[in-house]
């Protein structure tokens, strides 16, 4: 007897270029080959037409209550971050971007983070660790904002936010306490930014209140570290150490991690050692500073290095289409990933590697994982980075959720 799909994808294209078929039943995929089986049937089949299928996109790293806020931010605060090797990274988030906190608003934020969203799900940006700021600025307006649209998206993205003090803990006093709110209210994962304290001793306090509480509530730890070019930040050591003494291995995700383009390379060999043995996941977004953590030495080190869009149209970044293509398009002129291994490479950053730093399982293009892909126009891994187009269909857990054409007629 033939089989019976929810849905069949024929005519496809692995990213090796192996030809490929998907049978996709109650959510999951239950067959995947070179074709289809023999006289298989389907309530619905599409045609790929020769076109690449991946695996759903990841972005590791995403500020969504930010999204969309240029305009109120003004230029002092992008400057400022962007500028030499970030020496005034802490001048622009303490003093110039926290304007905008000021002004939260549910009325205007949901807007914004509904377009973001929007944005991921026609990108076929199913997962997304989103960053929301809870301080004694903003409190929790952000929050309530991010986890009210959360609900309206749930069958179409999976969310996961994190609790973030943004302006430090030590540095604004009544942050921590509402971080541990937020994480009541349904935020999931345990925030931080400790370089931005004002002392070493101050930054260590941070991290172990952000492990300790992750180690009670049987959470995740993401942190921003090491955000500015100088050698002498060493929060991704305190990371790592801090979930080892905790119990978080494989628990935790540093973000950024600029800092250490700037090691001396045994200090950078002994760093790498220990966030294996911590099992902590790194989020570089290379294309939003002057500086970035050393993707390729990490990567041959066997450390999981993800991709993210950080920031779309904000203080801190003018640009952005929630497009893991596109970052990945910027990352391989920043990072020199040019060959064809390469390519595979930043792929791996906005699919199967970042679901590994994300702790979001079984997302590769297997039998009897949840089917989470894009269904590319192009054929070709090149072609598909370097047009950086939206996928023609984006299926969510075997669904199809977003469709996309896009026509061109020349006058001749």
């Amino acid at each position: 007897m033939s089989a019976a799909y929810d849905l069949l994808v024929t005519d496809a294209r692995l990213a090796d270029g192996s030809p490929v078929a998907l049978g996709i039943r109650d959510g999951r995929y239950a067959h995947v080959g070179a074709t289809a089986p023999e006289g298989a049937r389907a309530a619905r089949t599409i045609d790929a037409g020769g076109g690449l299928v991946t695996e759903s996109f990841v972005n590791g790293h995403m500020h969504l209550e930010k999204v969309h806020t240029l305009d109120r931010a003004g230029d002092g605060a992008l400057a400022a971050y962007t500028s030499g090797n970030m020496g005034a990274a802490l001048r622009s988030i303490v003093r110039e971007a926290s304007q905008v906190k000021r002004q939260y608003d549910r009325d205007w934020l949901e807007p914004n983070i509904r377009r973001a969203l929007d944005a991921a799900v026609a990108h076929g940006v199913l997962h997304i660790q989103a960053f929301v700021d809870v301080d004694t600025t903003a409190r929790l307006v952000g929050m309530e904002a991010v986890l009210a649209v959360r609900e309206e998206y749930r069958d179409l993205l999976d969310l996961q936010v994190v609790a973030f003090p943004q302006d430090g803990l030590l540095r604004d006093p009544g942050a921590a306490e509402l971080c541990e709110e937020a994480l009541r209210m349904g935020a999931d994962v345990v925030g931080g930014i400790p370089w931005i304290e004002m002392t070493d001793a101050e930054a260590q306090a941070h991290v172990s209140w952000a492990c300790r509480l992750a180690a009670e509530q049987g959470r995740r730890v993401a942190m921003l570290v090491d955000d500015a070019g100088d050698p002498g930040l060493r929060t991704t050591q305190m990371l790592a150490e801090s979930m080892l003494e905790h119990g978080l291995e494989g628990r935790g995700v540093a973000c950024h991690a600029r800092a250490l383009a700037t090691y001396p390379q045994p200090t950078l060999q002994r760093l790498m050692d220990l966030s294996q043995a911590a099992g902590l996941g790194f989020v570089s977004d290379p294309h939003t500073g002057p500086l970035h953590l050393p993707v390729r030495e990490f990567l041959e080190d066997g450390i999981p290095v993800a991709l993210g869009q950080d920031d779309i149209e904000d203080a801190y970044y003018p640009f952005g289409r929630h497009s893991m293509l596109e970052v990945a398009f910027l990352a391989a002129h920043t990072l020199r990933f040019l060959t064809g291994a390469d390519q595979r490479l930043l792929l791996d950053m906005i699919t199967t590697r970042a679901a590994d730093v994300l702790g979001v399982p079984d997302h590769a293009i297997g039998e009897g994982n949840p089917a989470n892909l894009c269904i590319h126009p192009d054929g070709r891994l090149r072609d598909v980075l370097t047009e950086h187009a939206r996928p023609r269909w984006v299926i969510r857990e075997g669904r199809v959720v977003a469709e996309s054409e896009t026509t061109t007629r020349l006058q001749r």
